[in-house]
């Protein structure tokens, strides 16, 4: 079973310090897959209510997903994006390509971790980090901004992943709300043969907003097996 952590007291820095390594630390500690990954297979199921579907799905070494079996387009979009997301973030990239051409200072410190001011290419951005995990990210991405918290992580042994966690998409210009918040809950398991740690469910709960009313639904990936 893996571990469940969470984040607790910690030194905070001096406003205004450098923090590129205690940045890169924290990014080097997230959970990627290593080189070679060969892609795994499944079956995905999709409920919401007494709603239930269930499909085949796929992703390939080059990280696309196939899912099969599912006849609602708006059910197979959605699963579609949650495997898309979930390799996505799974890729390896160096701190200097992601980040070579950002600078990172330190603000202020609060129960969340410590502020993380981006310049550079990423002007605007910032984060905050405790105990060398990324515990806010407000980054602008197409012409919105989303932050992220995460409350708690799941420690593969080789580093983490993101147990529970909200998301907020905003207009960068007036901070308004672009839709409701959502809350995540994810699990993780080891793909068999000491393989790479794969999303096994993610609950998704989403408050209402405007005409869109609350709503909850949940994803599960069964009978994983690697390609």
């Amino acid at each position: 079973m893996p571990s469940i952590i969470v984040m607790t007291a910690f030194a905070p820095a001096k406003p205004g310090s450098d923090l590129r390594d205690n940045f890169r630390r924290a990014y080097e500690n997230r959970y990627t897959w290593a080189p070679g990954f060969s892609g795994y297979r499944g079956r995905c199921i999709w409920q919401q209510g007494d709603q239930r579907v269930e499909g085949k799905f796929e992703i390939g070494s080059d990280l696309k997903a196939k899912v099969e079996g599912i006849e609602s387009e708006e059910i197979l979009k959605a699963v579609n994006s949650q495997l898309w997301e979930v390799a996505i973030h799974r890729v390896r990239r160096s701190f200097e390509q992601t980040h070579g051409e950002n600078t990172f200072t330190a603000g202020d410190t609060n129960d969340v971790g410590t502020e993380v001011l981006v310049g550079g290419k990423g002007e605007g951005d910032k984060y905050r980090i405790k105990d060398d995990v990324v515990t806010m990210v407000h980054r602008h991405i197409h012409g919105t901004v989303v932050t992220i918290y995460t409350t708690d992580v799941t420690d593969t042994g080789a580093g983490y992943l993101s147990h529970t966690y909200t998301s907020q998409y905003a207009d960068p210009a007036t901070g308004e709300a672009r839709g409701g918040r959502s809350s995540f809950k994810d699990s993780f398991a080891p793909l068999p043969g000491d393989g790479p740690w794969v999303l096994t469910e993610r609950v998704v709960s989403t408050e209402a907003h405007g005409d869109t009313p609350a709503g909850s639904q949940t994803f599960r990936f069964e009978d994983l097996e690697s390609l």
